[in-house]
């Protein structure tokens, strides 16, 4: 499946975890565990538009590094915002000590994606 494609199903679940933390969960989740999903939910909704945006970079400017920061971004949404969704309808906490590991995903994402958009080898030279 195209990484493009991963964007956009992510933007749309993140649109929905939203939706379904605002008018299913609000009543149901013990305190703080809303804010918990919410945050699962607003990183997923960003880093879909990551996803999107990496892909369209690596269509115009084919570099590895580019592919690499859509796909650690949309490990990094399955790893964070996957865990926070876990940890907030479960209270496991134990899912919590994943979260972090989602965290270097988009960390590593976003380093890749600003190497792939840095100059090329041939752009340095004069």
């Amino acid at each position: 499946m195209r990484l493009g494609t991963w964007g956009a199903i992510s933007a749309g679940l993140a649109v929905a975890a939203g939706a379904f933390a605002a008018h299913a969960l609000r009543a149901r989740l013990p305190g703080g565990m809303l804010e918990v999903f919410e945050t699962g939910a607003r990183y997923q909704l960003a880093h879909a538009l990551a996803i999107l945006l990496a892909d369209a970079a690596a269509e115009r400017r084919p570099r590895p590094a580019l592919r690499a920061a859509g796909w650690l971004f949309v490990a990094g949404s399955v790893l964070f915002s996957g865990s926070l969704y876990a940890l907030a309808l479960t209270g496991v906490r134990a899912l919590g000590a994943i979260t972090p590991l989602g965290g270097v995903c988009f960390l590593a994402g976003w380093i890749a994606f600003a190497w792939g958009l840095g100059p090329t080898r041939s752009a340095e030279r004069p």
